[in-house]
């Protein structure tokens, strides 16, 4: 794990920021020892945020179907005028 201190980052963020995007890892920052912060590359950000997305949208499909509450594909596209 990736750590620098507040004031580290203060001094030197151009660099952390330059490091977090070549090597694609997580930098944390840390006050007193504890991370407050991570830096991250544009894409692995937007990657976790689609991945979260993903996961959420299949988790609700499984309470869907659970609940069998969800309009079966065939039935959508004869609804939509596309079968």
């Amino acid at each position: 794990m990736n750590k620098v201190a507040v004031s580290g980052a203060r001094e030197h963020l151009a660099e952390v920021i330059d490091d977090a995007h070549r090597t694609g890892d997580p930098i944390y920052v840390t006050k007193r020892g504890r991370p407050v912060a991570v830096i991250l590359a544009p894409e692995v950000y937007e990657n976790l945020i689609a991945e979260a997305d993903e996961a959420m949208d299949r988790a609700a499909l499984e309470v869907a179907r659970a609940e069998n509450d969800f309009i079966p594909w065939e039935q959508a596209k004869v609804d939509l005028g596309l079968a």
